[in-house]
């Protein structure tokens, strides 16, 4: 185990009786971007957190190991190998890798940031008993999957252990509840955005450009714009498409678009790295998330869509899983499949300019409101309050 912005352990002055140590223990904290959340907690006064992620974390889609990032030095990093890494139920550390992290960062609560039925999880609940942590855990499974015998009694132990469940969407929290889970439950997304990187830029464009930032598979829907953008030009409205993403439909799509006689109209961007993402979201004039559910997914969060209302920037979305309660508005989703019904919404985000501006605005006052980094912080510690009325060991946490 490597412990990255660490200390000398043996003269930590004793912690006031204000202080709070919090130790999040996720894969998801690997890329630097997404701990701005953590940072946001550190920034309160009298708040401690500590970060446990995979030192050996593989990212499968693209076949290539992710290097636990540290550009926040408030926070204590922790690193160590897990094994099945990039796993995300089955991942877990050495027994005694959980043990030396918690001993020597000596939290006061911790919070889980994987499935209930995974092993993570599991380890992470057994230690939090026998050292008397509370524990809180964060998921985002959204639908009532069967799990194996192994995998239920995992999914218990967790659920009776854990002193609240934070639930990524709406759909998660009635999974939990239907879990039997009787506790403390929230919903909020696992992160937000920080509203100073994806901050709203000036865009100057002849022609009005729809755009999609995401992996390019079937499940996102994406041949729906290019059916939309086709009736729109039948209709004599123009407008193009930029995609920034790969993925296994690529060539698919391409064909689609030739199909439809819309090649030129079509932007091909590739993958872009996250640091680079508010860059290409400038382009866009409305972001589009057309998901579509399968038997076994639906939309967890979208969580591209609130990096654009940060942006101020329109966004239209498909009714699959949470997409409409982020987006908070009817007449800016449309129903899966319903190509008729995104064309409409397109070409009126095309002619009316007023309507297009408050689609903007709307989007940006929802961030600010509920999904920037701080906003989640704020609402993570008035959890963490309730959690630590209710230990043994209550804490005074500062007031917001």
């Amino acid at each position: 185990m490597t412990a990255q912005h660490s200390i000398d352990l043996s003269v930590v002055p004793s912690a006031s009786p204000r202080d709070l140590r919090v130790l999040f223990i996720s894969h998801a904290y690997v890329v630097g971007v997404n701990q701005g959340k953590l940072a946001a907690v550190a920034q309160v006064a009298g708040v401690t957190v500590g970060l446990l992620a995979p030192s050996n974390w593989k990212a499968l889609e693209w076949g290539r190991l992710l290097p636990l990032e540290s550009p926040y030095p408030q926070l204590q990093l922790y690193s160590a190998p897990v094994t099945f890494s990039g796993r995300v139920g089955a991942y877990f550390y050495a027994p005694w890798v959980l043990w030396q992290v918690m001993r020597d960062f000596k939290p006061d609560l911790i919070q889980v940031e994987t499935e209930v039925f995974s092993l993570c999880a599991f380890e992470a609940a057994i230690l939090g008993r026998v050292r008397g942590t509370p524990m809180v855990l964060f998921g985002w499974e959204n639908q009532p999957r069967q799990l194996s015998r192994t995998r239920w009694q995992i999914c218990q132990f967790v659920l009776n252990t854990a002193k609240a469940i934070i639930a990524g969407n709406q759909d998660g929290a009635k999974v939990m509840q239907e879990w039997d889970y009787h506790g403390l439950l929230e919903v909020m997304p696992q992160m937000g955005v920080d509203p100073q990187f994806f901050a709203p830029a000036p865009t100057n464009s002849a022609i009005f450009r729809i755009g999609f930032l995401g992996r390019l598979a079937h499940s996102k829907g994406i041949d729906l714009i290019f059916t939309a953008v086709a009736k729109l030009r039948d209709r004599g409205i123009a407008s193009q498409i930029i995609l920034c993403g790969s993925g296994p439909e690529e060539a698919a799509l391409r064909q689609l678009a030739a199909d439809l006689h819309i090649t030129e109209l079509v932007t091909w961007r590739g993958a872009v790295p996250h640091s680079q993402a508010p860059t290409e979201l400038s382009q866009f004039d409305v972001l589009v998330l057309p998901s579509r559910s399968t038997a076994t997914w639906k939309e967890q969060f979208g969580h591209v869509l609130i990096e654009a209302m940060s942006m101020g920037i329109p966004v239209i979305g498909s009714d699959s899983g949470e997409i409409p309660n982020v987006i908070g508005r009817n007449d800016l989703v449309f129903p899966e499949e319903d190509v008729s019904v995104l064309t409409d919404i397109l070409a009126r985000l095309i002619t009316d300019s007023q309507w297009r501006q408050e689609a903007g605005h709307h989007g940006l006052m929802r961030v600010h409101q509920l999904y920037s980094h701080d906003r989640i912080a704020q609402r993570l510690i008035a959890l963490w309050q309730k959690v630590l009325d209710n230990s043994e060991t209550p804490i005074d946490l500062p007031q917001l």
